[in-house]
């Protein structure tokens, strides 16, 4: 998904109070989570490294996993803030979709500081987003947008678990990447009832035809992941020059 190329169509669905059980979770979930992971200590100095490219370099090792995800963090807070700034999104009634938006805007801003805390004075800087290519004005757009996001960042967390070295570091993105795909969730049942997921987040599982045999057929049944040089060639086009990063030394 880029600047210039239109979002995926959304097939409008009727979401109602008891097709979104998981709203009072995901509500609450978010918040603890920080509270929790704000034990983690800290690091010192900034981070601030400006690749030749003109890209912010987010680091190599610990650090550089943390920044990776304080930037998409970031990334996915100021997209939801911006949803709250459209006509989409005030036309709402005060009803389960407004909350939705309202729990993840929370969630991902708590998200986003939480790894602010955590780096200390190795944080990249705020980063300027460049939403330009979403019309905030309208349904199809923003969920198609949510949509990319969410499924990008559980992806994302994915794909980096195996670069964490500290165990608590680990534990706290599992904790987050659940929350996420939670997200994710959410929006695809906005979209349209009961898709939540899907082959093109999950490897999905098929039996081989004609067998009856358990755990018989091709797919693992896992979500897929990306690498970070990956993820954020996708999420550089949302974000401003000099505000876009690197990960090629998270390896």
């Amino acid at each position: 998904m880029s600047s210039t190329t239109s979002l995926p169509p959304v097939v409008p669905g009727t979401p109602d109070a008891p097709r979104l059980p998981r709203r009072s979770f995901l509500r609450y979930s978010g918040a603890g989570l920080a509270v929790g992971g704000l034990l983690l200590a800290g690091c010192d100095d900034d981070n601030d490294d400006i690749t030749p490219s003109g890209t912010i370099d987010v680091g190599s090792g610990d650090n550089g996993v943390l920044n990776y995800a304080y930037a998409l963090e970031q990334l996915e807070a100021a997209f939801y803030a911006k949803v709250k700034e459209g006509a989409y999104y005030k036309n709402l009634s005060a009803g389960l979709e407004k909350q939705v938006f309202d729990d993840l805007a929370i969630h991902e801003q708590i998200h986003a500081d939480f790894f602010k805390t955590v780096l200390a004075g190795k944080a990249i800087k705020a980063l300027e987003p460049d939403f330009s290519s979403i019309n905030f004005n309208d349904r199809n757009s923003v969920l198609g947008a949510a949509k990319s996001f969410e499924d990008l960042g559980v992806a994302a967390y994915n794909g980096a678990g195996r670069y964490i070295q500290t165990e608590a570091y680990l534990l706290i993105a599992g904790k987050i990447v659940s929350v996420e795909a939670r997200h994710a969730a959410l929006i695809r049942d906005l979209i349209n009832y009961n898709t939540f997921v899907a082959s093109d987040v999950v490897d999905l599982f098929t039996p081989t035809s004609g067998t009856s045999a358990p755990g018989v057929g091709t797919g693992t049944g896992k979500e897929k992941s990306m690498k970070p040089t990956d993820v954020v060639n996708m999420a550089n086009k949302f974000l401003k020059d000099g505000s876009k990063i690197s990960a090629s030394n998270i390896k």
